[in-house]
């Protein structure tokens, strides 16, 4: 039996096309991708494991049986291949689950990709630069800190290895309309904002980030498998990103501005304390190529970004009132 399962509904809709499998369905940017080519008139197939509901398809992409079968069911036009233990943390720790999903589950959507003819779409991470030397364009000779950078580096490998015409797409850290605060390593930091009490918070203002929306994100990926398919020399690495730079600390503070909080409880931590994990000091993406092709969206600031995903998280919902408008 398949480890998989599909509704009703999709079922009708998939009489329709183009088609997109979007795996990771049911995660952060996942959600985000269905919604947005969704929008766009595609016919999403989702898939989930863990968090797989009656709309998604549940797939365990380390199963190669089942991904061959999902693939040659239902025979997508495009796959996005959002799925991945991006955690750095928790790969440090459960290296072999995370390699498995970032890695050989990535090398099977490869090659069934390869054979069935979808355009894949892998998404890949800043964390595969060390940091030392930004801005990195597409070509800059990557080197990982981390396994997670490893991982996401080995997975590009695998990419075009068997999927010579597939796009990779590198983006820095990630928000977006969260289903829990913490779903987030940006989103995360409310929970700090949220505590003005007497006692205070340090957090790191040495790491330089790019906090970067989902939505947007979403938008560029849509564009991305639209032109490639339309024009086969659009293949290869491409980077997205945020275009403001800021440390953990400036985006919480940022958060506090945005709902008129307190933040005199936050204080910058300049002296990076050894990490257990390590971390680029500054992965900042050159994103010129999707730009020189018009293949970039145009972004909001990150204080109105942010206030949209956080509202719903605020003890008082009248902020969105009082805030916003």
């Amino acid at each position: 039996m398949p480890d998989f399962r599909i509704s009703g509904s999709q079922e009708e809709a998939l009489v329709q096309g183009p088609r997109v499998l979007v795996t990771g369905a049911t995660g952060l940017l996942g959600r985000a991708v269905c919604s947005e080519f969704q929008t766009g008139g595609w016919m999403v197939i989702g898939t989930g494991y863990r968090r797989a509901r009656p709309r998604f398809l549940r797939c365990d992409l380390t199963d190669e049986d089942a991904v061959r079968r999902l693939l040659h069911e239902y025979k997508p036009d495009v796959i996005v291949h959002c799925a991945a233990e991006r955690r750095p943390d928790v790969v440090e720790r459960h290296t072999e689950a995370a390699v498995s999903l970032n890695v050989h589950a990535t090398s099977t959507l490869a090659k069934e990709a390869g054979v069935c003819g979808a355009l894949l779409l892998y998404i890949s991470t800043d964390y595969v630069f060390d940091g030392r030397n930004p801005p990195y364009g597409e070509d800059d000779s990557p080197n990982p800190l981390n396994v997670y950078g490893r991982s996401k580096l080995e997975g590009e490998r695998e990419v075009q290895r068997h999927c010579p015409g597939a796009l990779i797409l590198r983006v820095p850290v990630l928000f977006g309309e969260v289903e829990s605060v913490t779903e987030s390593a940006v989103t995360a930091l409310w929970l700090t904002v949220l505590e003005a009490t007497e006692e205070s918070y340090t957090l790191d203002h040495c790491l330089q980030r790019f906090p970067t929306n989902t939505r947007d994100v979403a938008a560029v990926c849509r564009k991305l498998a639209e032109r490639a398919r339309q024009d086969p020399s659009i293949r290869g690495v491409f980077h997205f990103s945020g275009k403001e730079q800021m440390t953990k600390y400036e985006m919480a503070v940022a958060m506090a501005q945005a709902f008129n909080l307190p933040s005199n409880h936050l204080i910058p931590m300049t002296e990076q304390p050894p990490p257990s994990t390590p971390r680029p000091m500054n992965s900042q993406l050159n994103c010129s190529r999707l730009e020189l092709l018009n293949l970039s969206v145009e972004q909001r600031p990150f204080a109105s970004a942010i206030g949209d995903c956080l509202w719903p998280f605020t003890p008082d919902k009248r902020w969105r009132q009082t805030v916003f408008h």
